[in-house]
């Protein structure tokens, strides 16, 4: 008998226990999976692959940045202000295509946006044209619509103990910049030192690819672009490409594939400036930025310094591409990328 009575204040007890953690991630919610923030906090986001597609579902906006690593600087309140609208951020570190765009997809799911401000990585127009959330191991349980498996989420230790203590902490502290969401700069050096120490030059050059070498990935890149384009017509959408470091351009150069990417980009140019919808703005050839290793942490990471440069010149509408003058811009980025190879590398290498 009193084995009995141990074994059900036991049971009810551990149902108590595991109602209450659940309530508590239910409540807290600090991947924002089921809603918003509760009122009087503020949205501490910090894990892009567990919190993105939750706040595309749940927050309060109506407009995106959009972009892989280089665009998770960028203060949405920079955006907000410049342009007069709501912004969140919709991130992928690769900036796959199809990763973005199933992201925008996400978002198009319960409203229509004013602004997608679309950061296009010169490499995204090169690879496959596939989702990789799942084959990368991201929380398909943060991504379906299916309640009955976040299990993974509701009894979770991390998320119980880790999680929700920080988001709480974050949250109520008065200096904490809901619109530096996702932001990493504060803890990286951006000078010349730490960019060429991270940069492993190709020992020797290889021939030239064609510039058609990716003309099918490239297609399905660029219909999944004008897709959105077109199906959306009442976004204004703003893509830009960022400026890499010149190292950058001496790594493509000596893997062969400067040709190709430069094809590839003005391909994509060309067919997105067939919308209306659709402006285009261009900052890989703004040669002071790109020839100053100071700016970066990488061949392609550059300091929130520049990401705020970039957004002011947006707002202003500087870079803008148009069909009148994007092949010359192009000429000119293929020009800096040959003086950058044959004369400003010798600063740091012999070829």
């Amino acid at each position: 008998m009193m084995e009995r009575k141990f074994l059900k204040a036991f049971f009810i007890r551990s149902v108590l226990l595991i109602a209450a953690i659940i309530a508590a991630v239910v409540v807290f919610d600090p991947f924002y999976h089921y809603h918003k923030p509760l009122p009087g906090f503020k949205s501490v986001l910090n894990n892009k692959e567990y919190q993105c597609v939750g706040t595309l579902r749940n927050f309060d906006y109506d407009s995106l940045i959009v972009g892989s690593s280089v665009c998770e600087n960028y203060n949405n309140h920079w955006f907000d202000n410049g342009f007069g609208c709501r912004t969140i951020k919709a991130i992928r570190s690769y900036g796959a295509t199809a990763d973005l765009c199933y992201l925008l997809d996400i978002a198009y799911e319960s409203r229509d946006l004013k602004y997608v401000f679309y950061n296009i990585d010169p490499s995204a127009l090169s690879t496959g044209t596939q989702t990789t959330y799942e084959a990368s191991g991201c929380p398909m349980y943060l991504y379906d619509k299916n309640y009955l498996n976040d299990i993974s989420y509701v009894l979770n230790k991390d998320v119980l103990l880790e999680e929700i203590p920080r988001m709480l902490a974050l949250s109520v502290k008065s200096d904490y910049d809901e619109g530096d969401s996702y932001n990493w700069a504060q803890w990286k050096t951006f000078d010349a030192t730490e960019t060429l120490g991270r940069y492993n030059r190709l020992s020797s050059v290889i021939p030239m690819y064609d510039e058609t070498y990716y003309k099918d990935a490239l297609a399905g890149n660029i219909a999944l672009l004008t897709a959105q384009a077109a199906a959306h017509p009442q976004t204004t959408f703003k893509f830009f490409f960022s400026p890499y470091s010149m190292l950058w351009w001496d790594n493509i150069y000596r893997s062969g594939e400067r040709d190709s990417y430069l094809y590839n980009e003005k391909q994509a140019i060309a067919a997105l400036l067939e919308y209306e919808n659709v402006e285009i703005y261009y900052y890989q050839d703004w040669e002071e930025v790109i020839t100053d290793l100071d700016n970066y942490m990488d061949t392609v990471h550059f300091s929130k310094e520049i990401n705020q440069l970039i957004c002011d010149k947006m707002i202003s509408g500087e870079n803008r591409l148009t069909k009148e003058n994007y092949e010359a811009r192009l000429q000119n980025m293929y020009e800096l990328s040959e003086r950058i190879v044959r004369e400003d590398i010798l600063e740091y290498y012999s070829n």
